[in-house]
């Protein structure tokens, strides 16, 4: 059986309701649940590395305030609560760039606390699972986070940037070349990189999902539901795909699709390293 989790990046105050149901009604339909990286109290002036707006804030105005938490908006709040097979996780606190790059222990806590909290504002279970905005942690971030959350999802872990006591676990997961790795309680999951995405080819993608799935036990597929609506318009022929998709996950006896807090609820990951990590 292979194991996927959908995840979705950068749900925030400023993201249209009807936006997340073109993209995801074809999988809540089918009883697939979908995980939503939310931004807690995203700023709005957020410039990306390469010196541009983030395109996740094009339904900013010109009189958007500088900072949204997720709960002033209080339609898109409603749809999540209406739409449980959405499950949210934490998306750092405000989507600033690297935010959780710093080594500042004190500021990184109250980004962490205060972020769970405005969740639990907007009416959200504690979430247990973290994603950091650009895959970017600091040796104490990545500490910070793993004492409050079951499971960490990014694209990559970098040896100088984790705790010293963590290198024999992760020496460990890049010998046997497995994705998934455990320190403690703490599941680290890593992704292929953003599959679903305008920046790939769009006659291969699905296939490229498909083999990907197939290739291992566990696949998370990270898209961004901006990504479908740049500049706001629709993206038609992207929107076929993912939905192609959900009908490809439903319809195969051999995939099954879970969420973040199914991981985090059940035993260590089968190609989790126990000779070396306690789970």
């Amino acid at each position: 059986m292979h194991r996927v989790i959908l995840r979705d990046d950068d749900t925030n105050a400023l993201t249209p309701v009807e936006c997340l149901e073109q993209l995801y009604r074809p999988f809540l339909h089918r009883g697939l649940p979908v995980n939503l990286a939310v931004i807690p109290n995203v700023r709005t002036d957020t410039h990306g590395a390469n010196g541009a707006l983030e395109k996740f804030l094009f339904a900013k105005r010109a009189d958007t305030p500088l900072e949204l938490p997720i709960a002033s908006n209080t339609g898109l709040v409603r749809y999540l609560r209406e739409n449980p097979q959405f499950r949210v996780v934490q998306h750092g606190y405000d989507h600033s760039l690297f935010e959780f790059g710093s080594d500042q222990r004190d500021d990184l806590a109250n980004r962490l606390d205060q972020g769970t909290a405005l969740l639990a504002a907007a009416g959200c279970r504690a979430p247990r699972t973290f994603v950091a905005p650009y895959d970017r942690f600091s040796r104490v971030s990545v500490s910070e986070v793993a004492k409050r959350f079951r499971v960490i999802s990014a694209g990559w872990f970098e040896l100088r940037r984790l705790p010293f006591a963590w290198w024999p676990q992760y020496a460990m997961k890049k010998m046997l070349k497995r994705p998934h790795w455990q320190v403690g309680r703490t599941t680290l999951l890593t992704h292929p990189g953003c599959l679903l995405s305008f920046q790939r080819p769009y006659p291969t993608m699905l296939k490229t999902v498909k083999k990907q799935v197939e290739s291992q036990e566990l696949t998370v597929l990270v898209t961004h539901w901006w990504e479908y609506f740049r500049e706001g318009k629709p993206d038609t022929a992207m929107l076929a795909i993912l939905h192609a998709t959900a009908e490809w996950l439903a319809s195969s006896s051999h995939v099954r699709v879970i969420s973040f807090d199914d991981l985090a609820r059940g035993p260590c990951l089968p190609v989790c390293p126990t000779t070396v990590t306690t789970c």
